[in-house]
């Protein structure tokens, strides 16, 4: 069925609530702080999905939206905020193709959201966030897929549990590859849920391009728009501006950030 993970945002949610979002809006807070040439109002979570962060830098008085092409995720994600006494506004759209009614001074995207079906859509999005952005303001990429070194042969495959409220969610992650000469792979994503006893699984599978490091490099250099401010090693909620990814071990690279400035 199409989509129907992400037409679950609690279990989304539940499922990837292993992350600290005070600590990672610590980072964000210190990374503007460094890199950023204009005062941050107004911020812009690309994927939002349920948007732990963006709910943290509304706490915090900062302007905030949330972009996600599925209406299930952004209308969980008003609720959560009207419950919380939050402010955020949310736009439904491909993130591809996007357009917002005024400008932001910080956008980001997560839990390794920068993934396209290819480059010319990879291009697309950044010309969207580039034109949704004020200049000298930061765009910042967690997870992007750095790490190519390893055997393709045999299909990738993670999970992970996590618990909630009574509500139990088994996450897994699966890569494989489809087309080799034009480097797509097939993501697959599983939750496995037992809400209170009713056991149900929820899966989506989508065809993906794979842009190597260099590549992607390439094309922010032939989008023209941001300057490639560095890539850095980190670890769920924090990224280490002293650890340059070009100096970082392998088996530390899927953990990153790559940061952006609008030119």
């Amino acid at each position: 069925m199409w989509m129907t993970v992400y037409r679950q945002p609690l279990y989304y949610e539940i499922a990837f609530s292993f992350i600290d979002a005070k600590r990672q809006v610590d980072c964000f807070e210190e990374i503007i702080s460094k890199f950023s040439e204009i005062k941050v109002r107004r911020v812009l979570d690309i994927a939002c999905g349920p948007s732990l962060q963006l709910r943290e830098m509304a706490r915090r008085g900062y302007e905030t939206i949330g972009l996600d092409i599925n209406s299930e995720m952004l209308e969980y994600l008003r609720a959560k905020a009207k419950e919380e006494g939050l402010k955020i506004e949310t736009v439904q759209a491909d993130m591809t193709n996007f357009k917002l009614r005024k400008k932001v001074d910080y956008a980001f995207i997560m839990m390794g959201s920068f993934n396209f079906k290819s480059n010319e859509a990879l291009l697309s999005h950044l010309n969207s966030t580039a034109a949704s952005l004020n200049k000298g303001g930061l765009y910042f990429i967690q997870n992007f897929g750095v790490n190519w070194k390893i055997d393709w042969t045999k299909p990738k495959k993670q999970s992970w549990e996590t618990e909630k409220n009574g509500i139990r969610v088994k996450a897994t992650y699966e890569t494989h590859v489809k087309d080799v000469v034009n480097q797509i792979i097939t993501e697959k994503i599983t939750l496995n849920v037992n809400d209170h006893g009713k056991k149900q699984t929820f899966t989506h599978e989508e065809d993906l391009k794979l842009v190597f490091p260099q590549e992607l490099k390439l094309l922010i250099k032939l989008n023209n728009k941001f300057e490639f401010l560095g890539w850095w090693a980190g670890n769920t909620d924090w990224w280490h501006l002293n650890q340059p990814l070009e100096k970082t071990e392998e088996s530390k690279l899927d953990t990153n950030m790559i940061l952006l400035r609008r030119k």
